[in-house]
């Protein structure tokens, strides 16, 4: 049958080429060793055309998604098709040469069909260990890149479907249970050579002109989509300031201030206003500040428009070089989610000048990140436990925000108590909402969990890093602060202290470390909220009766669990 480019096969190639990245992910989660991907996901895949332009990506990490943009254009501009052969996969995870942090690998697999290269197929994910100065790489408070592991500049791990030896040599005399990790890495080039082959499936199928021409159609398509969106937001300049606690170093608070500016079918924004980089760790690379701009952008003007590069065209991203947006080298960037997820933040404070019904109120804005490790007791073995948390997600226009849900960017999945136990030396406690997280407002902020984990064997090092602790979710149009987050050791006990946001600890059996995490701002008048929502929260736990009274002016009876209509109105 002969195929040809129109509309209607665009789309279909579209979706193949989607499901190729879809498969590659569920590829690589099912042959990884770690937690951190097989459960929690922090991975994604995608796959491109030959120039180099995402064409489709795997339903994962928004924040990982984008970040291939930037990384994707120093391969093609370093390899030439000549230089690559059927086979190869380069990798690379240096965060000043398009990468994100020395955690997350990116791999590239070029495709060839009929001897031609016809694009890549690629993949990050977060490693549990890269070497450096704690495991885990969590630390918050590290002071320089080269603390935080191992940093590669691109070069071939795989040539011609063989492991390069002395790599792979590297690569396990430096990390500390090497098993995992170069386990994680050949799932990578997994998935990678699953979208290779799915590739030329497609190509063989459809024909190398028809699939060449609907992939330019489909960016253009993507890019018209965007700027069609954009015409229907008023011109002007949107401005939005969001708070970093620390880095981790001193208590001083961090400003991050996004200045967007609209004008036509095209935005340009820059951060005028931020402070500049500093000593710990929570500066932001440029891919992942493109990642964040991207994402809030696409998030309002079009959230169901294809993603790939010609979404990005009308864009325009500028960071003044020494910010904490843009840091020079040596400077640290391994906590670089907290300065991200406040790039979001600002973003959407920003724009809810301008359209207010398609924005959502403060999210737990921060990603806590802990790394535990130590020697199991039963083996003997070293192990590295990643764990990572989020929180309340934003109220929305006409909807409360989604309780214990990760936010922007991430979409990680947590990792299950079952999972835990099994594989470390821990014991989870408590796994719950927190009451009252959840700012008040006509719609309710998302509420923020707690999680207790009790250590179980001596000398484990809890190196971690965390945000929102000091400002909390802002709440939008009337709507009140989400809860701040805290780290607490030892709970309820003579030996109960709270731990920094970022640092490491060395904690031995029978500690307790309590994760209890920022909670969500709220939309609209807290007035307003339907009082038999509210009702419904009071039952079921999520709001106390005294929040229902101080921040709703609503009386409930705790003996009938009716709302009383009388003190309620006098309450008013």
């Amino acid at each position: 049958m002969a195929y040809k480019a129109d509309s209607i096969t665009m789309q279909v190639i579209r979706y193949a080429m989607e499901q190729a990245a879809d498969e590659m992910g569920r590829t690589l989660v099912r042959t990884a060793r770690s937690t951190v991907i097989k459960e929690i996901e922090d991975m994604t895949c995608s796959v491109f055309d030959r120039y180099g332009n995402t064409i489709a990506q795997a339903h994962h990490a928004p924040m990982l998604l984008t970040g291939f943009e930037l990384g994707m254009r120093a391969l093609v501009g370093k390899y030439k098709p000549e230089d690559l052969d059927p086979g190869d996969m380069i990798m690379f995870n240096d965060p000043y040469a398009g990468g994100q942090h020395v955690m997350d690998m990116v791999t590239f697999a070029p495709a060839h069909y009929d001897g031609e290269l016809i694009g890549f197929a690629g993949s990050i994910a977060h490693h549990s260990d890269m070497g450096g100065a704690v495991p885990g790489g969590t630390a918050g408070g590290l002071t320089e890149i080269y603390l935080e592991g191992l940093r590669f500049p691109m070069v071939k791990l795989y040539k011609k479907g063989e492991e390069d030896p002395e790599l792979f040599g590297i690569l396990e005399n430096n990390i500390r249970v090497p098993d995992k990790t170069l386990g994680d890495i050949r799932a990578q080039a997994s998935a990678d050579f699953v979208g290779v082959q799915r590739l030329r499936d497609i190509f063989e199928k459809y024909g190398v002109e028809v699939v060449q021409k609907c992939q330019e159609m489909l960016l253009d398509y993507s890019e018209s989509r965007i700027r069609a969106g954009l015409r229907k937001i008023a011109d002007g300049t949107y401005s939005g300031v969001d708070w970093i606690d620390d880095d981790g170093q001193t208590d001083e608070p961090i400003r991050l201030q996004v200045n967007i500016h609209k004008k036509g079918d095209e935005v340009a924004v820059d951060f005028d206003g931020t402070a500049k980089q500093v000593k710990g760790n929570i500066n932001c690379p440029i891919a992942t500040v493109h990642a964040a701009v991207y994402y809030a952008l696409i998030a309002v003007i079009d959230p169901h428009v294809p993603p790939n590069s010609g979404c990005y065209r009308p864009f325009t991203v500028e960071a003044e070089e020494g910010l904490i947006v843009n840091p020079r080298m040596p400077a640290a960037v391994g906590a670089r989610t907290n300065t991200s997820q406040k790039i979001a933040e600002a973003m959407m404070l920003a724009l809810s000048e301008v359209v207010p019904d398609r924005v959502q109120a403060g999210c737990h804005g921060q990603i806590t990140n802990c790394g535990f490790s130590g020697y199991h007791p039963r083996s003997g073995k070293r192990f590295v436990f990643i764990d990572i948390q989020g929180g309340g997600a934003g109220a929305r226009p006409t909807k409360d925000g989604r309780d214990g849900q990760d936010s922007h960017l991430a979409r990680f999945k947590n990792t299950p108590i079952e999972a835990v136990e099994m594989e470390y030396p821990v014991r989870i406690l408590k796994y719950e909402f927190i009451a009252d997280s959840g700012g008040a407002g006509k719609y309710r902020g998302g509420l923020a969990v707690r999680r207790d984990i009790e250590v179980l064997t001596d000398d484990m090092s809890l190196a971690r890093y965390g945000d929102r602790q000091r400002f909390g979710a802002f709440g939008l149009f009337g709507g009140k602060e989400g809860s701040k987050g805290k780290f607490i050791l030892n709970p309820d006990t003579p030996e109960e202290r709270q731990l920094k946001s970022k640092g490491l600890d060395v904690l031995n059996s029978g500690d307790v470390v309590s994760l209890r995490l920022p909670g969500a701002g709220g939309y609209g008048d807290p007035l307003e909220r339907d009082p038999e929502l509210l009702l419904q929260d009071v039952r079921d736990g999520k709001v106390t009766l005294e929040s229902a009274r101080d921040d709703y002016k609503v009386v409930i009876d705790p003996d009938t669990w009716q709302i009383d209509e009388e003190a309620t109105k006098k309450l008013r």
